[in-house]
C-alpha cells in the first residue's frame, strides 16, 4: 500500500515540477513578447510608443519633407476631459486644412478651474486609425505631464506635420486629446 501512494506521490511532484517548468518558459517567452505586442497595441490605439517619440524627436531636427501643393487635408482636433479633472481644454482652431509636409502650429487653451496644483496628462489618438502613421507630433504638450496651478490658464503647442506619403483615401483625420487626472486630489485640500 505505502508503494502505491510513494507512486502518485511522485507522479504529483513530476507533474508539479513539469508544470512549474512550463510556467517559468512561458513567462521568459512572454517577456520577449512584450516588445512586439506594446508596438501592436500602439499601432491599434494610435498611441505613439516610445520608438515613434525617439523618431519623431530625430526628424524634429531634419524637417524637410515635400509639401504637396495640389493636395488638402483636413485636420479635426478634438478634446475630452474626464470629469475627475477640473480642466477645460480648447483648440484654438479646431478645423484646418493643410497641405501635406507642411508644418503647422495649432495652439490649445487649458484652464484649471480649480484653486489647487493640478497635474495632468493628454493622451493622443487619430482617427481614422489608418493615417496614425503619417501624422507627425514634433511638439506636443502631450509628450509632458501638465501642471497647472489652481486657476491657471495655459497655452499649449502642437507642432505637427501630416506626411506626403498620407494614403489618397483618407482626405480627414481627427487628431483628439483624452485629458486625465495625473495626480491624485488632496482630501484636505477638497474638504475646506
Amino acid at each position: 500500500m505505502s508503494e502505491g501512494i510513494s507512486i502518485d506521490s511522485e507522479k504529483r511532484k513530476r507533474r508539479t515540477l513539469l508544470l512549474l517548468a512550463g510556467l517559468a518558459v512561458g513567462m521568459f517567452g512572454f517577456g520577449f513578447a512584450m516588445v512586439p505586442l506594446y508596438g501592436l497595441l500602439c499601432k491599434v490605439t494610435g498611441t505613439q510608443s516610445v520608438e515613434q517619440r525617439t523618431l519623431i524627436g530625430e526628424q524634429s531636427q531634419t524637417v524637410t519633407a515635400d509639401v504637396v501643393q495640389d493636395r488638402w487635408v483636413t485636420v479635426k482636433l478634438d478634446t475630452t476631459v474626464h470629469p475627475d479633472l477640473p480642466w477645460t481644454l480648447e483648440p484654438m482652431e479646431r478645423k484646418l486644412r493643410v497641405h501635406p509636409g507642411e508644418m503647422h502650429l495649432v495652439k490649445f487653451l487649458a484652464e484649471n478651474k480649480s484653486g489647487n496644483e493640478i497635474t495632468g496628462q493628454a493622451l493622443p489618438s487619430i482617427a481614422p486609425w489608418q493615417a496614425t502613421g503619417f501624422f507627425t507630433k514634433l511638439e506636443c504638450f502631450c509628450f509632458t505631464q501638465q501642471t497647472l496651478a489652481g486657476n491657471e490658464r495655459r497655452e499649449m503647442p502642437l507642432r505637427f506635420l501630416v506626411s506626403p506619403d498620407l494614403p489618397a483615401d483618407i482626405s480627414s483625420l481627427t487628431l483628439s486629446y483624452s485629458v486625465l487626472r495625473v495626480s491624485e486630489p488632496d482630501p484636505l485640500a477638497a474638504a475646506e
